[in-house]
């Protein structure tokens, strides 16, 4: 039996207005805005997150991509940018999740969990209680240089199913996601959510077809209309 209820679909690495507009027209629920990382696809200034999450209607997550570690640089980070939503992309080293939550009332917390194996199903399991949601992907933070998203990989959806069944948040999925294999990995995984960037982008651009062409493939697997 597949997932019967659509999940939220929210498109990583927005690079301007126009981009987000389109992904919003085209059936967005959240867009990512990427600051400064080590390594991966889609970073832009925080001037320009900002410019771009003052014009994000209310009702869209806006989230911001932070690869800071800690609790006092991501908070005046925040007042820059303005998002509604902030993604972990890497661990906290200073203060926890419910330090930042305080700290902003009434933004989202998302901590990504990168699966490179059965040992980060225990690390979703521990932080979950202290974050808003989850985003599973295919990242590697152990390497030289950190990878931390936007790597267009897909990762071992049985473990991101264990943890989607054992933590009580929601959780999005996300690495190397597109249209031909969005109904496989619903099937698989049944996450309240799928993020995706460069299964819907052409020479970094996103796409209007490829977008069109992945929200049809979600609304079959649905059996929406």
């Amino acid at each position: 039996m597949g997932p019967t209820l659509s999940p939220r679909v929210k498109i990583c690495c927005i690079s301007s207005v126009e981009e987000a507009q389109l992904a919003v027209e085209c059936g967005a629920s959240a867009l990512g805005l990427v600051s400064a990382m080590p390594s991966g696809p889609g970073v832009i200034s925080e001037d320009r997150i900002a410019e771009i999450a003052a014009t994000i209607p209310p009702a869209i997550g806006s989230f911001l991509l932070t690869s800071k570690q800690d609790v006092a640089s991501i908070v005046e980070q925040h007042k820059r940018c303005r998002t509604n939503c902030i993604q972990l992309v890497d661990r906290l080293t200073s203060g926890k999740p419910p330090d930042l939550k305080s700290a902003l009332p009434g933004i989202a917390v998302v901590q990504v969990i990168h699966v490179t194996g059965p040992e980060s199903v225990e690390e979703a399991v521990t932080v979950a209680g202290e974050v808003d949601a989850l985003l599973l992907d295919s990242g590697n933070p152990s390497l030289a240089v950190k990878e931390l998203g936007g790597t267009g990989r897909r990762h071992d959806w049985n473990l991101s199913r264990e943890i989607r069944e054992r933590v009580g948040v929601p959780v999005f999925l996300a690495g190397g996601l597109n249209e031909n294999n969005v109904a496989e990995a619903m099937e698989a995984v049944a996450p309240f959510g799928l993020d995706l960037c460069s299964g819907v982008r052409t020479d970094g651009r996103l796409d209007h077809g490829k977008l069109s062409r992945f929200f049809a493939a979600v609304k079959a697997a649905t059996g929406s209309t």
